[in-house]
């Protein structure tokens, strides 16, 4: 019995926040990994890219909410994601075509990309901050949770409780969904088939006449996906904050290179690997080893490796384990 108390608080604490945190770094790695394999630079915007499409969500979702439109027990900004995408799309293919083209044309240097998408990140940031504000917004509504502490007391008899929150429930769902219908577009359609040839070799694909700008447009518009739904889910789970999702550039750049930039498989594996790092590393282990341990053994202080105010400090050390060590990745991706 002590035992099964103690998994439960290490699954309450731990496991599951750490599978809903891994989902959300899983999805934004994918779409830095998918920039760096196709476009060849790293999009340093992509954090702030995030932001922008969750909150043209929050603001389609505000407007269905004063409509008195409503999922009932889901949260109503899964209407409000497609708009949300619509708008990202639009931003990113508008950035593209005014600023990304031009350098891309003249074939600079990828370093030379990422300065400028430093720049993008910068106006992106502003915009959001303009048109949003600077402080926290709540925008999810439906049920809390999907099992209580109460309910599952109840239903267990153990002395702790699990709490399983929708937003932790609908991030891993999707991000499942979302992964499943990107590998399929990859490996099953004639259109992902010529990205990824792209991808191996831009040469022998203009040969083969495959059509460069429609590689970039469709990348594009996938990245803006894929950063919309993982900003989303972020921001459902805990909250929205623009400056947040600029802090989240690190553990999302972390996640692609421990996995491999340029592998898909890897930007997975990789959000995974961070974020029960991030977790584990500044979770309080007391009560978890307390119920482990004998009496006599027990731990009197809390076993915090790490404070939760450094938890990104946790990814820099990773990432910069896996640079000295093992620069292409666990999936042998493309070296930094």
């Amino acid at each position: 019995m002590e035992f099964l108390n103690g998994f439960v608080a290490l699954a309450n604490f731990v496991l599951i926040p750490a599978v809903a945190y891994g989902s959300q770094l899983a999805l934004g790695a994918l779409g830095v990994t998918l920039i760096y394999g196709i476009l060849r630079f790293s999009n340093f915007a992509h954090g702030d890219t995030m932001a922008f499409g969750t909150m043209c969500t929050i603001l389609v979702t505000w407007w269905l909410q004063g409509m008195g439109v409503s999922l009932g027990p889901l949260p109503t900004a899964l209407l409000a994601i497609p708009f949300g995408i619509a708008g990202c799309a639009a931003l990113i293919l508008l950035t593209d075509r005014v600023v990304y083209r031009f350098y891309r044309v003249q074939r600079v240097k990828p370093v030379i990309m990422v300065i400028v998408s430093m720049g993008v990140m910068f106006i992106y940031n502003g915009i959001t901050r303009f048109i949003i504000g600077t402080e926290d917004q709540n925008f999810a509504d439906g049920e809390r949770f999907i099992i209580g502490v109460r309910d599952f007391k109840t239903l267990t008899g153990l002395d702790e409780g699990l709490a399983i929150r929708t937003t932790q429930g609908i991030t891993v769902v999707t991000a499942v969904i979302v992964v499943a219908a990107l590998f399929w577009f990859l490996n099953r359609t004639r259109t992902g088939k010529s990205m990824r040839a792209y991808s191996d070799n831009e040469d022998l694909a203009l040969l083969s006449g495959i059509n460069p700008e429609r590689v970039v447009m469709v990348t594009w518009l996938i990245v803006a996906a894929l950063a919309t739904i993982a900003g989303v889910l972020y921001g459902l789970d805990k909250s929205f904050k623009p400056f947040t999702y600029f802090q989240l550039l690190l553990p999302i750049f972390a996640a692609a290179i421990v996995g491999g930039l340029g592998s898909p498989l890897g930007a997975i594996a990789g959000g995974f690997v961070i974020a029960f790092s991030e977790v584990g590393v500044t979770y309080a282990w007391k009560k978890v080893l307390g119920y482990w341990m004998p009496e006599s053994l027990a731990p009197d202080g809390l076993v915090q490796l790490m404070s939760t105010d450094y938890k990104f400090a946790v990814s820099f050390v990773i990432l910069l384990i896996v640079l000295l060590f093992r620069p292409t990745g666990l999936f042998k991706g493309k070296s930094v």
